[in-house]
């Protein structure tokens, strides 16, 4: 075997190991954090202002180091993922947001910042995907929401969602499971502490991927909508003990110092290395 039928054998080898290699495709997600400055229900948008964005870095060891850093900008405008958000997000409420395709746009996921302090933060309410928020949700719980798609309704990657497996979570343990259907309402006040969680699946997409057929496809992720709202425990995030007192929103946090992101450096798939390697072990022989 000459060199240049191994050369050719060597590059089928790769466009073979390139072309089986799964398919992939993310929108862009940015989240940012901020103060509602103007909910337009008449446009179906919400301003907020002051946007920092979150961002990670990524020492050559440990774990991620991710804050928010100021934004060149006063203000982002998007859509809201449900007409609720008007009932929940008012002017002055320090919020963390995403939006898909880029800043600002369509936000996905909006979440309500509540504290015990201007050192602390917690989500007492989501209108969007929860899996879009960072911030822990208040009273040491957290969620796990799961879509199940139809798969005679599918587009691409995503499908339409016939129901949500949403687990909930109290000091990581699960304490509360359901499946539910499209407009459907969990709730939760187990702990006897004062404490529930109330989660209300509104629609949703799921991935197409565990459908025959569907492996492999490029194309956007799937977003949901859920409606969540935690009541903290009796006297959680309050500075005095007073009965009924209200809990009093964090003011934004000014992060000055950028985190700086650096991207992995990516391999070789193992199959391309293989070819490779064969190459070598031929080129070799021939020099014999």
């Amino acid at each position: 075997m000459n060199l240049l039928s191994s050369l050719s054998i060597l590059v089928a080898i790769i466009v073979l190991c390139l072309c089986i290699m799964p398919a992939s495709g993310i929108i862009q997600e940015v989240t940012i954090r901020g103060s509602v400055t103007t909910p337009d229900q008449p446009n179906n948008t919400l301003t907020i202002g002051n946007p920092q964005q979150y961002g990670c870095s990524y020492p050559a060891t440990g774990a991620p180091v991710c804050s928010y850093s100021p934004m060149n900008i006063p203000a982002l405008t998007g859509t809201v993922p449900s007409n609720l958000a008007y009932s929940i997000f008012k002017s002055g409420d320090p919020v963390v947001a995403t939006s898909l395709g880029g800043a600002g746009g369509t936000w996905i996921g909006l979440a309500k910042l509540y504290g015990a302090s201007p050192d602390e933060e917690y989500v007492t309410d989501i209108v969007g995907d929860p899996g879009t928020i960072p911030t822990p949700l208040i009273g040491d719980y957290a969620l796990d929401v799961t879509t199940i798609p139809d798969c005679s309704a599918c587009s691409g990657t995503t499908c339409t969602a016939l129901s949500s497996d949403v687990k909930v979570m109290s000091s990581g343990t699960v304490v509360h499971e359901e499946t539910l259907p499209p407009r459907q309402l969990l709730t939760y006040n187990g702990r006897n502490d004062g404490s529930s969680v109330a989660v209300t699946f509104v629609k949703g997409e799921a991935s197409s991927t565990t459908c025959a057929g569907r492996t492999g496809m490029t194309g956007p992720q799937a977003v949901s909508v859920y409606i969540v709202n935690i009541v903290p425990p009796i006297g959680y995030g309050r500075n005095t003990t007073s009965p009924g007192e209200a809990l009093t929103p964090l003011p934004p946090t000014i992060v000055t110092t950028a985190p700086v992101t650096t991207a992995k450096s990516g391999g070789l798939p193992i199959a391309v290395i293989g070819a490779l390697g064969v190459l070598a072990l031929v080129v070799a022989e021939r020099k014999r």
